[in-house]
């Protein structure tokens, strides 16, 4: 056997391996029903009253409004938490996010380039579902039909 031949083996072997396996759990929901509806927005406008502690290198990426996802109604999965829609939804519209975990508990450290201190010492990602902030992580708190989760960029701490 030459060795052409044995590269095309090996290829064939693994692109087999990957069409078999998959390439991780992107679209795990894409043949689940529904469990029901939330709605998600995500803002960032007390950068627009604090421009003057803003980052200088993320300036040119503040929305006018100060909204970077409007606010709109989208269906969740069974088990999912606020976590996994907020992941979902801003890979769908192809805003950037970054997070990092404790354990099976997630923190938002950025989204569309705006990241904890980007706007001075107390700044950073708040969530809040239906008014209030809830007392445990993103990736804790279960979705129910009708919240209204909606993500802030704040400057002081709330």
């Amino acid at each position: 056997m030459t060795s052409s031949v044995k590269k095309n083996i090996l290829c064939m072997a693994v692109l087999l391996c990957v069409l078999i396996t998959g390439c991780g759990k992107e679209n795990n929901n894409a043949d689940s029903k529904a469990e029901g509806t939330c709605t998600i927005m995500v803002e960032c406008s007390t950068i627009l009253d604090n421009m003057d502690k803003l980052d200088k290198s993320v300036k040119e990426h503040v929305p006018q409004d100060g909204i970077i996802m409007e606010k709109k109604e989208v269906d969740f999965y069974k088990n999912e938490n606020v976590y996994d829609v907020l992941n979902r939804e801003l890979k769908n519209q192809g805003i950037l996010m970054e997070a990092s975990f404790t354990g099976s508990s997630a923190y938002i450290e950025g989204i569309d380039n705006f990241y904890e201190f980007s706007c001075g010492d107390l700044s950073g990602w708040m969530y809040c579902v239906n008014g209030e902030y809830p007392n445990v992580g993103c990736s804790e708190y279960q979705v129910k039909d009708g919240d209204e989760i909606e993500w802030h960029y704040t400057c002081d701490l709330g």
